[in-house]
């Protein structure tokens, strides 16, 4: 047995493109003495991309628990492993919590070897704010749960940022525009890094109706993210600017009265979108000097 204990390097790897792997990454993978996988056969395919030959094993949410004491006693005995999971970063909607849990509570070594991650990937490209954001993952599967999921995020100022799959993507942003309203400014991505990666952002409406134009916008993997719900007095404006806004959003979409509006007014149109947003949800407006 080695005197040196192992370390468990926690590795991200490729959401779509290969060549988004890191060389370090490789590195680690060569040389570590075990790689545990969400899916060895998903993952085989990465290192032998690479000419890695390092031997797997499997570790998914289904045997994580029985398979966690097993690797600590091999980290124990100072062998070296690397957790991957089938796409992007380890732990983030993914495998393997309850094995650094464990690793970190005996006192093993843990190094990340950073890389991809969709939710992050998909966030540099919204035009969002990103310097707050809220990670929510999946949602519920069943309309219920889900929607008592989003009611409790109703007045969440920070960006919300949720995985889905292709099976509920539709169900969920139809839910999403019923509790935050159709208006809600909103950025999916789809196939982040693969052949078909596409993006698509403006309104929670807008996205669905994106998806709805074209079953083949409906396929993949999907980043849904939400600008968070604007503070209540973020669009206050003066009594006749109110009212300019008022008239027009009682005809026209919030995008194109706003638009009209700050062409009248010389209001901004973020300004007169915050406005909005809080005369349709019902939030009470003060009058402005």
């Amino acid at each position: 047995m080695s005197d040196r204990a192992g370390v468990l390097y926690v590795v991200a790897t490729p959401i779509g493109n290969l060549q988004d792997i890191s060389a370090r990454a490789l590195d680690t993978l060569g040389r570590v003495a075990l790689v545990a996988a969400e899916d060895t056969r998903h993952s085989r395919k990465l290192l032998g991309h690479y000419g890695i030959d390092t031997p797997m094993l499997a570790l998914h949410e289904h045997n994580e628990h029985e398979q966690t004491r097993s690797l600590l006693e091999r980290l124990a005995g100072g062998e070296d492993i690397a957790l991957i999971s089938d796409a992007g970063t380890p732990l983030i909607s993914d495998p393997g919590f309850h094995l650094v849990r464990e690793a970190r509570a005996t006192g093993l070594t843990l190094v990340a070897v950073p890389g991809p991650s969709a939710c992050i990937a998909a966030l540099s490209i919204a035009g969002l704010p990103t310097d707050r954001f809220v990670f929510e993952g999946f949602l519920p599967p069943k309309h219920t749960a889900r929607c008592k999921r989003l009611d409790a995020l109703r007045d969440e100022s920070r960006t919300l940022v949720f995985y889905e799959s292709s099976h509920r993507v539709l169900e969920s942003l139809s839910d999403m525009a019923a509790v935050f309203g159709g208006e809600r400014r909103a950025v999916i991505a789809r196939e982040l890094t693969k052949t078909f990666e596409a993006s698509q952002g403006d309104t929670l409406q807008e996205v669905l109706d994106w998806l709805h134009g074209d079953a083949n916008h409906q396929r993949g993997e999907f980043v849904i993210m939400l600008h968070g719900c604007p503070p209540r007095d973020a669009g206050m404006l003066d009594a006749r600017d109110r009212q300019v806004l008022e008239v027009l959003l009682g005809e026209l979409p919030l995008k194109q009265a706003a638009s009209l509006a700050s062409g009248i007014s010389g209001v901004s149109m973020t300004r007169l979108d915050d406005a909005g947003l809080d005369l349709k949800n019902g939030y009470p407006q003060r009058g402005g000097e």
